[in-house]
């Protein structure tokens, strides 16, 4: 198994009753700015890939040199224009090999960038939240891979000057012409330290509209040194991904694109994604390069598990050089995680380190990370070194989680009221998510995600039903009869289910009744999937359920940017759904409570 460092855990239990945790390991050294990784292993390693994405059979490779030299010629060509740190760059294409580059190369000089989900463009419905992302962060620039299938987004800017990679619209800048500039920029780029502000990530908007986190230097290098000081294997030899895990999210754009930059590694880029029409990309680019970490959401290991299972060569690629599992979202099904482990040990004899972490787009990502071995899902971990936590207790062991840190940000961009509200008088980030200790006797063992504060609400009995870790262990019960699904009961006597279809739904025929999909082998399933639960409590129980015909629409603000549910939204626009699914009638399953 890859080197880890044990968890050690300092507790302080204040006389307010709040409990304060920090990790025994202190903080080791941190780069000033992004660009000094950049420069140490183009002079280390100057031959290694850095960045790869998918051209023709094979791959376009990017060397550490050759992304150096790159990215003195792009950030040249941004000072020829006079951009600097009130001119940021919008991106509206997803990863990339020139995304990535011209990143780099604003960071390098100072340009703050902006990384937008690819359906604010390519989604005419989803036009709003790009033209409100464009009124809060002005762009002096807009890039954009392909200029034909991001048209109609570029066409938002007017007169910003709008560069592509391919297929240029008339008036566009081709991004081979900045790679010709050759002006000075050492000057600028000394200029750029710890505060400068290296982009700003937008929040997903699932209760209101998407807010801009100053993300600066600091962050994201205090967090790369954060992360190494609890897995010393990043130091031991260069790790290796390929990763489909979008970059305007701060998981696969800040942690694992600066995690590969840090440590001298090669991130290969994964045009695939954990779902049917583009999981066989990802199964196809795993079988050409295998990983030394695996990162991905539940789903998406799901689906490579099922890959494997009938193909021994691909679970050979997978796991030989494998380091670390990594999953971030919901917790892991526990099926999932043990049919992993077991094919691990086939291969290779031994089981990765297999963990979790927690963290938010305003943190950087990570404040806490699993770093010893576990066999249970949903453990998020002990504090990273020069994390500060405080737990405010609730009920029954469940505790608010606030963060203090190097890798928290300053504030919202343009918003001053939305800052002062986030941070408590104490300066902790108050972040609306809760915990529980696995063991409340040993703070070692780490901490429980207990689901977000804001989605827990009362049934008239006054019984709290805790939403978010419910649904977790619905969405198993359910397997593929559930892509996923909202819980609903708020002010009522009972839990409702509306279900957003998984594949097996299909398997029983089901037709359209009263705004649901329904079929007598539907209901007799789903019962059968949910009778487990019955006698218990009523925060735990379900006892009715309706099937959605109609999937999620990200342009009426019911999946946000990340790709998650917005309850709210989806109660309130299907409000008359809402009222059948308790009213019962066709359409509508009645479960068995007794």
């Amino acid at each position: 198994m890859a080197a880890y460092r044990p968890h050690a855990v300092i507790r302080e239990d204040r006389a307010d009753g709040s409990i304060l945790l920090r990790s025994a390991n202190s903080l080791g050294p941190v780069a000033a700015k992004t660009a000094d990784w950049l420069r140490r292993w183009a002079e280390l390693t100057p031959d290694a890939v850095f960045l790869a994405e998918r051209s023709g059979g094979g791959w376009r490779a990017v060397t550490y040199v050759e992304a150096l030299q790159a990215v003195r010629a792009l950030a040249a060509a941004l000072l020829e224009r006079g951009m600097g740190a009130q001119t940021p760059i919008l991106m509206l294409s997803g990863n990339g090999v020139d995304h990535g580059l011209l990143a780099l190369a604003a960071q390098y000089v100072g340009v703050p960038t902006v990384p937008l989900a690819e359906p604010y463009s390519l989604i005419p419905a989803a036009r709003p939240q790009l033209e409100h992302c464009a009124r809060l962060i002005p762009p002096a620039m807009v890039f954009a891979a392909d200029g034909a299938r991001f048209a109609a987004g570029l066409a938002v800017f007017g007169d910003v000057e709008r560069v592509v990679s391919r297929n240029a619209p008339s008036g566009a800048t081709l991004l081979a012409d900045l790679l010709r500039a050759t002006g000075a920029v050492e000057e600028a780029a000394a200029q750029v330290g710890p505060d400068t502000v290296a982009k700003y990530l937008m929040t997903s908007g699932s209760t209101s509209s998407p807010k801009a986190v100053i993300t600066t230097q600091r962050m994201m290098c205090a967090n790369q040194a954060q992360i190494a000081g609890a897995l010393p294997f990043l130091e031991q030899h260069p790790p290796r991904i390929v990763d489909w895990l979008p970059w305007n999210h701060v998981f696969g754009g800040s942690h694992n694109f600066n995690m590969m930059l840090a440590h001298g590694g090669a991130l290969y880029i994964d045009g695939g994604k954990p779902v049917p029409a583009l999981i066989g990309e990802t199964i196809e680019n795993n079988r050409m390069v295998g990983g030394t970490i695996a990162f991905n959401v539940p789903v998406g290991f799901a689906m490579l598990r099922d890959a494997m299972r009938a193909d021994a060569a691909l679970r050979e690629r997978y796991f030989r050089d494998l380091d670390m599992l990594f999953y971030a979202g919901a917790s892991l099904p526990q099926d999932v995680w043990d049919d992993l482990e077991e094919m691990a040990q086939e291969v290779r004899g031994e089981v990765p380190l297999f963990t979790s972490s927690w963290g938010l787009t305003e943190t950087a990502p990570a404040c806490l990370l699993q770093h010893e071995p576990t066999r249970r899902s949903g453990v998020i971990g002990v504090p990273l070194g020069g994390v500060e936590v405080k737990l405010i207790p609730e009920d029954e062991g469940r505790c608010e989680i606030r963060v203090r840190g190097p890798n928290v940000m300053p504030g919202y961009f343009r918003d001053p009221e939305r800052t002062a509200a986030a941070f408590d008088d104490e300066g902790f980030f108050v972040t609306g998510d809760a915990v529980r200790f696995v063991d409340p006797d040993d703070p070692d063992r780490g901490l429980h995600f207990d689901g977000r504060i804001s989605e827990d609400f009362k049934l008239t009995s006054g019984t709290w039903v805790r939403a978010a870790t419910l649904r977790l262990e619905l969405l198993t019960e359910l397997g593929a009869l559930a892509q996923d699904l909202v819980i609903c009961g708020e002010g009522r006597d009972e839990i409702g289910l509306m279900i957003v279809p998984g594949p097996a739904v299909a398997g029983h025929a089901p037709a359209e009744v009263d705004g649901a999909l329904m079929s007598d082998g539907l209901a007799q399933a789903l019962r059968a999937r949910l009778a487990g639960r019955a006698g218990l409590g009523s925060s735990l129980r379900v006892a009715r359920v309706m099937v959605l015909p109609e999937p999620p629409d990200i342009g009426e603000g019911e999946i946000t940017a990340k790709g998650n549910l917005n309850f709210r939204r989806i109660l309130t626009r299907r409000s008359a759904l809402l009222e059948r699914l308790y009213a019962g009638g066709a359409g509508v399953v009645k479960i068995d409570t007794r």
